[in-house]
């Protein structure tokens, strides 16, 4: 006896994926999700293979997830879909220091954060 299963939060026409701990600030993160963001999916994809962003391959990976969750587990149509959100949250911070003059230290701060994607199928427009 298990207990009961969480309702979907999604619409029937949506799917979605989540890239947690992704090496990078959220500011930076969100300058890619900002490139895909309300833009149809072939062209997300192909804005993210040429993107010199060193994170545009994990975002394009996650994309990729989001688009098959949606084919495989909801039985959306792949050519209809568009990147409803693509919203970036904060993960963990490293803290490090490191050795500054005079016998100081400094710290540095490595933060991580995630990624989650949202992709709508819609129809044609009459």
């Amino acid at each position: 006896m298990g207990k009961a299963a969480r309702p979907r939060t999604l619409a029937d026409t949506e799917a979605k994926a989540v890239a947690r701990n992704l090496r990078i600030s959220p500011q930076k993160l969100n300058l890619v999700a900002g490139l895909i963001r309300g833009k149809k999916v072939a062209t997300a994809l192909a804005d993210l293979e040429f993107s010199r962003k060193r994170i545009a391959g994990d975002v394009k990976k996650c994309l990729e997830s989001a688009i098959a969750n949606a084919e495989n587990n909801h039985d959306l149509d792949v050519d209809d879909l568009v990147v409803a959100e693509a919203h970036v949250g904060k993960g963990i911070v490293m803290k490090r220091f490191a050795a500054r003059a005079r016998g100081r230290a400094s710290r540095i701060e490595k933060p991580f954060s995630h990624i989650t994607i949202v992709v709508r199928e819609v129809g044609e427009k009459a």
